[in-house]
């Protein structure tokens, strides 16, 4: 079992950025491939970017690829989310989430029906 809480999130000008954080509690986070999903005013929730345990894997979707950089620190349980050059279009709930596989496991994944838990989630608004 994993619970998760994200931080960072805020109200920040168009071109600007944040860092989001997510902390892990449990003794599992080395087992657990990591990710970030968003929902959109009106929408439902998409894949941002996923990490594998190892952190050496990494993979986004395009609409962020070049601008947003998930990284992880295992001694610390915590998964993070850098937002640069952010859009008025990433306006969203930004949700942290993670599932159990394995230590060994070399992939991150992309789909959300896949992740085991989920944060409450951080509201990220891009003004123009």
């Amino acid at each position: 079992q994993q619970h998760l809480v994200e931080s960072g999130g805020g109200l920040v000008q168009a071109g600007g950025s944040l860092r989001l954080s997510c902390a892990v509690s449990g003794n599992t986070f080395n087992k657990s491939p990591m990710g970030w999903f968003r929902q959109l005013p009106g929408q439902g929730r998409e894949f941002v970017a996923g990490i594998n345990v190892a952190g050496s894997a990494r993979g986004y979707a395009n609409s962020v690829k070049g601008r947003f950089t998930i990284s992880r620190e295992n001694d610390k349980n915590a998964v993070y989310l850098q937002m640069d050059r952010l859009k008025p279009e990433d306006t969203a709930v930004y949700y942290c989430a993670g599932l159990l596989t394995s230590s060994k496991d070399p992939y991150y994944y992309d789909v959300q029906e896949m992740y085991e838990f989920f944060g409450q989630g951080t509201q990220v608004t891009v003004s123009s």
